[in-house]
């Protein structure tokens, strides 16, 4: 089936506008239809898996109008996206009765679906943009939702620093503008190449790096994180974790650099670096928090630290023109890492948004001994921590693996070993978080916790049982050709994008 594209931006938009409307009394039906929306998006980008086509909005062709682009990469992304907010909005049905306007919850919500669709589906760097502001600024309100100090001291800081990686992104999209003649990545590529790299396409270059890195929470550009995540409702933390930071961070700064101003030695040293970096500095931060919540958003700075780092490695080897299996490889690593992250990750937020509404709390010194009072919520925390931490046969081992294979093709010995030690870091972190919060003595003051049963419980369950057969996308061969293998061949192709999008 042939979905039309603008279909995955509509349908959430328009839901977004008619959620608040529906008052108080309607509330039940505002909750279902939002359910419904992610459930058909889930639906809609599963069906378009491998499939590969442009839509150009009210017929007029590029460059002038504006067109959607489908192809392996963005498929990949739209799964994810839709797979993480189904669960997270079914999450939502019990989790945010405890809010008050739901509704406008909702509605921000898929305002930000929205949003995050129109980014991996752009085919122009303006309304690229444009779809990103409008999924940044739903996010900072859902951030400060609860409306409490912590909330939004939380939201303002993430805003300000939101804000000026917006700025960085639209002063780059003017100096492409302005040193190419035109906003369409496919015409961008082709004057790239005609015309090379001069200075002013080098500073926007630049500019994308840092305003996309800061999307993506990547070290140095990582302040806003810690704060923005723990204090944001559960499924908002899942959301932002699990697809934001990778739909308006990393898959913006891979699609520039490959598709559009070509790999370039220089770039991928970039790109290796700030993914060590954060996967380094994230992993030792995470190790020192009680916090539950707060240990999982720099557990977050670390996990992205991986994808980055596989594209990078990547774009190293294919500037290095040595060979494309191992840049394939790399690329393979960082994006089924950027698939289990966003998955796992998830259900990690969701048990902490589970134990926190249960117990009061989201310091692990008050709890322990809920193993017992919340066993399904102790299980899918298991599988999430097992696939984070690289425990065989869990996903997070594979995509590991194939890191460490390509760092050691590429003759990278201490690349495989930083990621060998994050990896005993991440282990570390994930058994403190069982050792004092399921295992161990139950307080006296937590006698009477009981597990979150009901929409909160199938939303984990759901998430479990996906995160536990993410291996066999490497396992069985017809999994990772229909789903991974595009999308790598998106990034390696290179510059061949804009000679599928343009006709000679």
């Amino acid at each position: 089936m042939s979905v039309p594209l603008p279909v995955f931006v509509a349908i959430p938009l328009v839901a977004a506008f008619v959620l608040p409307v529906l008052g108080k009394g309607l509330k039940p039906i505002a909750t279902l239809l939002a359910n419904l929306v992610t459930i058909a998006l889930l639906i809609l980008a599963v069906t378009s898996i491998g499939d590969s086509r442009t839509y150009e909005v009210g017929d007029w062709s590029i460059p002038l109008g504006i067109n959607l682009v489908l192809d392996g990469l963005s498929s990949l992304l739209l799964l994810a996206i839709s797979v993480v907010s189904t669960a997270a909005m079914l999450f939502s049905i019990r989790y945010m009765e405890q809010y008050t306007a739901k509704p406008k919850y909702l509605s921000l919500f898929l305002l930000m679906v929205a949003g995050m669709n129109g980014v991996v589906l752009s085919g122009d760097v303006f309304n690229l943009y444009v779809f990103l502001e409008i999924a940044s600024i739903a996010s900072y309100a859902l951030v400060g939702f609860g409306c409490e100090h912590e909330e939004l001291e939380a939201s303002f800081k993430y805003m300000v620093l939101g804000s000026i990686a917006s700025t960085f992104i639209l002063f780059g999209v003017a100096m492409v503008y302005a040193n190419t003649g035109s906003l369409n990545m496919a015409y961008i590529s082709r004057a790239v190449q005609a015309m090379g790299m001069n200075a002013g396409l080098a500073f926007a270059l630049s500019l994308f790096v840092a305003g996309f890195g800061l999307k993506a929470a990547l070290v140095p550009f990582h302040a806003w994180l810690p704060d923005a995540h723990p204090s944001a409702p559960a499924p908002i933390s899942a959301m932002l974790s699990g697809v934001l930071i990778k739909a308006l961070g990393v898959y913006a700064l891979a699609r520039l650099v490959f598709n559009v101003f070509g790999v370039s030695l220089e770039v991928g040293w970039v790109l290796v670096a700030l993914g060590l970096a954060s996967m380094v500095a994230g992993a030792f931060l995470a190790l020192g928090q009680w916090d539950f919540k707060r240990l999982l958003a720099y557990s977050s700075i670390s996990q992205i630290g991986y994808v980055v780092l596989g594209v990078g490695l990547g774009a190293v080897i294919l500037a290095r023109e040595t060979n494309i299996a191992w840049a394939s490889l790399a690329i393979l690593g960082g994006l089924f890492h950027l698939l289990n992250h966003s998955v796992y990750k998830s259900l990690l937020f969701l048990t902490s948004g589970s134990v926190e509404m249960a117990t009061g709390t989201r310091q692990m010194t008050e709890m322990g001994g809920l193993a017992a009072r919340m066993p399904v919520t102790r299980a899918a925390c298991a599988v999430a921590s097992a696939s984070i931490a690289g425990v065989p046969p869990f996903p997070g081992f594979w995509s590991k693996l194939i890191l460490v294979l390509a760092a050691v093709q590429a003759q990278m010995y201490w690349v495989a070993a930083v990621i060998v030690v994050v990896s005993v870091c991440t282990l570390i972190m994930y058994l403190k978080v069982h050792r004092f919060v399921f295992l161990g003595e139950l307080p006296e003051r937590l006698a009477s916790v009981r597990e979150s049963w009901g929409s909160m419980t199938a939303a984990m369950v759901g998430l479990t049982c996906v995160c536990a057969l993410m291996g066999l996308l490497v396992l069985v061969p017809s999994l990772r050709v229909g789903i991974l293998d595009p999308a790598v061949s998106v990034l390696t192709d290179g510059l061949a994008y804009s000679t599928r999008l343009i006709s000679p």
